[in-house]
């Protein structure tokens, strides 16, 4: 432990039902020793130990949170990952007791074979990191293992809204963008002659259409953002007059059609700080469903973006908007003033209790560059990596910044 910068980290697999094997001499890591992938703690059964000069930490853990699929062959005592990447796949077969490794059918000799602690399998942390791309490193003074996911391709949502066309040309980086040019109004009227979100005017040759074709022919799927905030109870005459909610539903479908718009961003908040929250969450849905339908019926797609279930506002049930959208957008900021980065602990809350209703595929982590910086934007790409959702939505273009930017692109494919 006098020299643990010069040790080789390692890793480990948790799998209970492991066979025993004959006990070998550990040593406790050092007390308080802690993992943290991407910025933030990742949690870890047993505690890290030294064998052979060698430390160990969990792997199971740490392959399920970078998204490794693991099997154990209890028979052979064979444990095999396997991942996909840019640079092809890469299958590692370990078994416990053995120092010889298979990575592609290739052997690889491993410091300290696999040893099952405690029911947790452990294997060299720096042989995970060779092979499967994530970086690794060791704080003595900290006593903490810090570990770097590897870039990963996953869908990625850009707002883009007044004040955004600075940063046009990081349009065909995102898989799709939401254009935020329109708004149910003070009256409940669906607009895009707003004060705050209003459509463009012309400037020679580049036209809001034009902006939204390029995307389109570029790869990138254009949608129809409409906002709404509920401060004078507009969102909550739509909710309550029918007439007046088909009406708007009917000019959202027809706008995003008649502007080569391949699908529309519903962010509507505000519902359920006070009141019937059911009895909101209720009328939302009615409101949902029938846009669902119209929009399906003209060949558009859904998305829904949604304050965070550990937020203020519980007017929207996200089990049911799911059912009835292609995806749903967790708005994870504002918890506090916007005026740092967002707390971890919240955005992490906030996944964790939409995945309780939702399933992981339809998921998309909402990111504040207002309020994050090029550190904290990573850490949030990190949760959105470690608990495998459908990908990312950055509000918004025209705020990102090159730093920034630069730091994404090391996190996620852009």
């Amino acid at each position: 432990m006098k020299r643990l910068t010069k040790l080789l980290l390692c890793a480990a697999i948790s799998v209970s039902s492991f066979a025993a094997l004959p006990a070998q001499p550990t040593q406790a890591a050092p007390a308080g020793v802690s993992i943290m992938l991407d910025g933030y703690p990742l949690p870890f059964p047993v505690e890290p130990a030294v064998m052979s000069g060698t430390t160990l930490v969990p792997f199971r853990a740490i392959a399920e949170a970078l998204g490794i699929p693991v099997v154990w062959d209890q028979a052979a005592s064979k444990i095999t990952a396997t991942t996909s990447g840019a640079a092809g796949t890469t299958k590692v077969i370990l078994t416990l007791g053995s120092k010889n490794a298979a990575v592609n059918g290739a052997t690889v000799k491993l410091a300290v074979a696999p040893q099952n602690i405690r029911g947790t399998t452990m294997i060299p942390l720096s042989f995970f990191g060779q092979q499967f791309g994530a970086a690794v490193s060791w704080n003595q003074a900290s006593k903490t293992v810090s570990i770097t996911s590897p870039k990963k391709d996953m869908y990625t949502l850009g707002f883009y809204a007044q004040g955004a066309y600075s940063e046009v040309s990081r349009i065909p980086d995102f898989s799709a963008v939401a254009f935020g040019w329109s708004r149910i109004d003070r009256s409940g009227q669906f607009t895009t002659a707003s004060t705050d979100f209003w459509w463009p005017k012309a400037d020679g040759d580049v036209t809001p259409e034009s902006i939204v074709q390029n995307a389109a022919a570029g790869g990138t799927t254009p949608y129809l953002m409409v906002y709404s905030g509920d401060k004078e109870l507009e969102l909550t005459k739509n909710m309550e007059d029918l007439e007046l909610q088909q009406k708007t539903i009917t000019s959202i479908v027809d706008l995003a059609s008649q502007k080569g718009f391949k699908g529309i961003g519903l962010d509507l908040e505000g519902l359920g700080m006070t009141g019937d929250k059911k009895l909101v969450q209720s009328q939302y849905n009615v409101f949902v469903k029938k846009l669902s339908v119209m929009a399906r019926a003209a060949g558009l797609k859904l998305t829904v973006i949604l304050p965070p279930l550990n937020g203020s506002y519980k007017g929207y049930d996200y089990k049911t908007l799911a059912s009835l959208a292609d995806d749903l957008v967790i708005m994870a900021y504002a918890y506090e003033d916007e005026s740092g980065p967002e707390p971890m602990n919240k955005v992490d809350e906030g996944i964790r209790l939409a995945l309780q209703q939702v399933d992981k595929s339809k998921l998309v982590l909402g990111i504040s560059v207002y309020s994050e910086n090029a550190t904290s934007v990573n850490a949030k790409i990190g949760l959105a990596k470690r608990y495998g959702l459908k990908g990312i939505a950055i509000w918004r273009l025209g705020l990102i910044g090159q730093p920034v930017w630069n730091e994404m692109s090391k996190s996620v494919e852009l």
